[in-house]
């Protein structure tokens, strides 16, 4: 459903505390691949082999702080699996990394997990379904829910 003179989210650049600690979560529990280094100071982290899809700094945020509940912001960065065993396989790798959900929904057109970063950047992990399954009222209007994601199930997909 792509368009080519659509524009599409290339990729999210979020500053960070400590860019080891970050390079290893979104590598390791994420499954993105670091696509070059800067020394200490940034990181570009893609899948596929894309250049990159995440960049990780600590130009200005070496050692600091999630910015404090009530300012503006990044509400979460949304990363998109392939399939819904791919994405059982992402919650399988968050749980075992001891990371805390904030909360999951079934989208009726998508499930989705919810959770932070080490740097307090909300993350959404999710698998899109097949626009013939998406929910529709009776004009044929796309009709998105947000429903109880069966966690369980769900980790009972991953390898």
């Amino acid at each position: 459903m792509t368009n080519p003179d659509h524009p599409t989210i290339g990729h999210v650049h979020l500053r960070v505390a400590d860019l080891d600690r970050a390079i290893a979560f979104y590598r390791d529990v994420l499954g993105f691949e670091v696509q070059q280094r800067y020394a200490d100071q940034a990181a570009f982290l893609g899948a596929g082999g894309y250049h990159h899809h995440i960049g990780l700094n600590v130009w200005e945020s070496k050692g600091g702080t999630p910015p404090a509940p009530g300012h503006t912001g990044l509400y979460h960065s949304a990363i998109l699996y392939p399939s819904r065993k791919a994405l059982a396989n992402a919650l399988a790798r968050v749980v075992a990394a001891d990371v805390a959900l904030s909360g999951s929904a079934d989208h009726g057109v998508s499930e989705a997990i919810y959770f932070d970063d080490p740097d307090g950047n909300g993350v959404e992990i999710y698998r899109d379904r097949d626009p013939s399954e998406w929910p529709r009222d009776a004009d044929g209007n796309l009709a998105m829910v947000n429903r109880r994601l069966d966690l369980n199930a769900l980790l009972a997909e991953a390898d």
